[in-house]
């Protein structure tokens, strides 16, 4: 079953058209246990079909072990984000940027986001905000757990998947809190947005850029 109307379908095919270079969706899912994995799938597909610089590839996660330790994958269903670094599509990058849990919802425009900014190579982030990230020189990880209904999640998500775009050495990943409870649970997320920076740095709410940046300073 479809999971875009025919409305939005169209929508998007016109935010889309804007997308220079190639990007691929890395989808990773599981047959047992993963009630939301043939969504991914579905989504990903139609996804592909509405632009000719969006392919995709699937992998299963309890087999093909080499890509789940390439893209650092842990759950499922999970897609990775990557883009190709010139017009022949002959090197593809890995930003850091994943989405765990199917981005529908408010998340829809997060996921369509993340795609634009790999395809067109811009951030949008002042150059303040990008001399500040290149002076990070170790690893970063960044969780942002939401919900699809949280209207202000997606500002986070965004944001963290844009310090992810400008250093190689920070990593984001959206994890939807319903489709994880026991990761929600663990890291005690009450309310959302909730953002975990490399496991000792802890948040809530959608902070503006100069904020969430000095955040991830201070990791």
């Amino acid at each position: 079953m479809p999971l875009l109307d025919d409305k939005v379908k169209e929508s998007v095919k016109t935010l889309l058209s804007v997308l220079t270079r190639n990007v691929k969706l890395i989808v990773f899912t599981q047959e047992k246990e993963c009630s939301t994995c043939m969504d991914a799938i579905v989504l990903a597909e139609e996804m592909a079909a509405l632009s000719g610089k969006i392919s995709i590839e699937k992998y299963d996660f309890g087999i093909d072990k080499n890509k789940t330790d390439q893209f650092k994958i842990d759950k499922v269903p999970s897609f990775a984000i990557i883009g190709a670094t010139d017009s022949s599509s002959s090197q593809w990058k890995d930003y850091g940027i994943k989405f765990s849990g199917i981005p529908a919802g408010y998340e829809f425009t997060s996921f369509l986001n993340a795609i634009k900014m790999v395809s067109l190579g811009n951030s949008e982030l002042s150059q303040k905000t990008k001399d500040a990230l290149k002076t990070i020189n170790k690893p970063i990880n960044i969780k942002i757990f939401v919900t699809l209904t949280c209207p202000y999640c997606p500002t986070a998500v965004m944001l963290a998947n844009r310090f992810a775009f400008e250093n190689d050495l920070i990593s984001a990943e959206m994890i939807e809190s319903a489709e994880f409870t026991d990761l929600a649970k663990k890291y005690n997320v009450y309310g959302v947005p909730k953002i975990v920076i490399n496991e000792n740095i802890q948040f809530e709410g959608a902070l503006p850029e100069d904020l969430f940046l000095a955040k991830i300073l201070s990791a």
